[in-house]
């Protein structure tokens, strides 16, 4: 199956859009907390200024709006090369994170060449199914 979309994300949520880290929010996190060695922060700052150099920023990140933003597949191929020391780091330092493929990613916001921006999706919790195990079993 062919994805269009790819993102790199963490476990944790983001505070101001309640969505998983992006792989820089988890890297610059783990440089302002000291955790990185000062090595590993110079490369990861390296990592950065090149991404903002060449990647448009979302005027919805500009704008601090609930966005996150997805690699397009037809064009990665540069952004993953640039974007591997970064995960490498995150292994580096047992931080996990997920590389996560789609073909629906939500409502696009801002598109350019080689990444979109979407809306954060509402979130929805649902009770539990009853399982499998469970179904038709008398529980009295």
């Amino acid at each position: 199956m062919k994805f269009d979309y790819v993102r790199i994300q963490g476990r944790e949520l983001a505070s101001n859009t309640q969505y998983a880290k992006g792989i820089f929010s988890m890297c610059w996190q783990l440089v302002q907390n000291d955790v990185m060695e000062e090595e590993d922060a110079d490369l990861f700052r390296e990592i950065d200024s090149w991404f903002a150099e060449v990647l448009p920023f979302p005027p919805q990140c500009n704008a601090q709006e609930p966005v996150v933003c997805f690699f397009k597949t037809e064009n990665a191929d540069l952004m993953m090369k640039m974007i591997h020391p970064a995960m490498w780091l995150l292994q580096r330092y047992n931080h996990p994170f997920y590389v996560v493929y789609t073909n629906d990613p939500g409502e696009i916001v801002y598109e350019d060449e080689y990444q979109v921006a979407v809306k954060v999706p509402e979130v929805v919790v649902e009770e539990l199914q009853e399982s499998w195990s469970t179904c038709g079993v008398d529980h009295d």
